[in-house]
């Protein structure tokens, strides 16, 4: 029976063997071509608000369509970080401040960048001692801060 000694030589070319046929990746400098590329990857990596998170309200008006009241808003993220699990809750009251109707939970499912805009679709069911309502933003690692806006400032 024929066996195969492994010799200590043979053991020590092959642990430094990848190391001597390995190519170092070529660094690409940054210009003006690739920058915004480069943005947006070290964006994609930022960790998202914990916390407080900021946000610009472009509130839309309520319209009937069927039984439904339907509110299209548009949300814009002003914080430094992104918004990860953005959530909007809608609820319609009387005037006995009793909950009447409210809207399903509408959810941003990707993480909302610095700068994106959303819209916002609500739909309560109609109903008719529907008084006032309140909106109630969220997301996933704390609260949101809402501020209403006519217009969305322009980002320099």
């Amino acid at each position: 029976m024929t066996r195969f000694a492994v010799t200590p030589v043979l053991i020590g070319f092959l642990a430094f063997a990848p190391g001597a046929f390995a190519q170092a990746a070529k660094a690409t400098p940054a210009t003006a071509a690739n920058a915004p590329a480069t943005a947006v990857a070290k964006a994609r990596m930022a960790p998202p608000v914990k916390g407080t998170a900021y946000v610009e309200v472009i509130q839309g008006q309520g319209k009937t369509v069927g039984s439904d009241i339907v509110t299209v808003s548009k949300i814009k993220n002003v914080s430094n970080a992104p918004i990860a699990g953005l959530r909007v809750d809608e609820y319609w009251y009387n005037a006995k401040n009793e909950t009447v109707s409210g809207a399903q939970t509408f959810r941003v499912l990707k993480p909302m960048m610095p700068g994106d805009i959303v819209e916002v679709v609500l739909k309560s069911p109609k109903t008719p001692d529907m008084q006032r309502v309140n909106r109630i933003f969220g997301h996933a690692n704390g609260t949101v801060k809402p501020t209403k806006v006519a217009a969305f400032k322009k980002d320099s």
